[in-house]
């Protein structure tokens, strides 16, 4: 805006300072979450390797809906990281959350879980003694091998 049309209405200006504080933090999110990402989508890719190669077979994984009752097929394989199984790792290399919206359709057929960028720190802002750093994770989940509870 030129300094000619600027609102000398105060109202007006705090909205547009509002929307462009707004959009910054938007911004600055959006950046450290892929940031995050790129951290973090090699320390998964290299889970699946090395589960891979220690033998560990991979298992058809069952989501959780919101209400928490009961759980649903899945398309993806892979191996759970987490005891409560609310996130695992497919096949693929890539991270899954499975804690998905009910669905009637989902219980009698199923539901395909998309893949979402890896936290580096697993559980934050959740309970006490539910977060963990994503590599402490996944090495422990590597070290379980085929004893992990399933």
């Amino acid at each position: 805006m030129s300094p000619e049309s600027e609102p000398s209405d105060p109202a007006a200006i705090r909205r547009r300072e509002a929307r462009e504080n707004a959009e910054y933090h938007y911004a600055a999110a959006a950046r450290a979450a892929e940031a995050e990402a790129r951290r973090t989508a090699p320390m998964v890719a290299a889970f699946a390797e090395a589960m891979r190669s220690a033998g560990v077979e991979p298992s058809r994984l069952r989501a959780f809906p919101y209400s928490g009752r009961g759980t649903l097929r899945t398309d993806v394989v892979g191996w759970y990281v987490r005891r409560d199984h609310r996130a695992a790792v497919g096949t693929d290399g890539r991270w899954y959350v499975l804690v998905v919206a009910p669905s009637l359709r989902g219980r009698l057929a199923g539901i395909h879980v998309e893949p979402s960028d890896a936290p580096l720190q697993v559980g934050a802002g959740g309970r006490d003694g539910d977060s963990v750093a994503l590599d402490v994770l996944l090495q422990l989940r590597l070290d379980a091998g085929p004893d992990f509870p399933s």
